[in-house]
């Protein structure tokens, strides 16, 4: 998966926003506010940040050498995956799924009716 199919399908999830609030390359997600990926514009290959459920986490990373403990964040609910390593992109579309439900599935229920989002 390229930068501009990352893009485009993270932007095609309700409630998505696209922002750069640590610095000019480091491309963030949210949900209703709530970061679920990030990464960086220049250095794309480098890796997605994606949040995860702490025992999928690991499991992912065990078995995928393309799934990295998260780079820069906490190891235990994120991690970095590989998009231009050879993952399957239907792999990688399942990840950034579970990390945007994961974030929204905390969302207050105003947030989540204003998304129409269901668990």
């Amino acid at each position: 998966m390229h930068i501009e199919a990352f893009r485009d399908y993270c932007l095609a999830k309700p409630g998505t926003t696209e922002e750069l609030p640590f610095d000019e390359d480091t491309l963030v997600f949210k949900v209703c506010g709530k970061m679920y990926a990030l990464c960086s514009i220049s250095e794309f290959e480098q890796g997605i940040a994606l949040k995860c459920d702490p025992e999928r986490a690991v499991a992912l990373r065990e078995e995928y050498q393309q799934v990295k403990p998260g780079y820069h964040m906490n190891k235990q609910h994120w991690n970095t995956v590989l998009p231009e390593a050879g993952l399957p992109e239907q792999l990688l579309q399942e990840l950034i799924d579970y990390s945007y439900s994961l974030v929204a599935s905390k969302l207050t229920k105003a947030q989540k009716q204003s998304i129409n989002f269901k668990m």
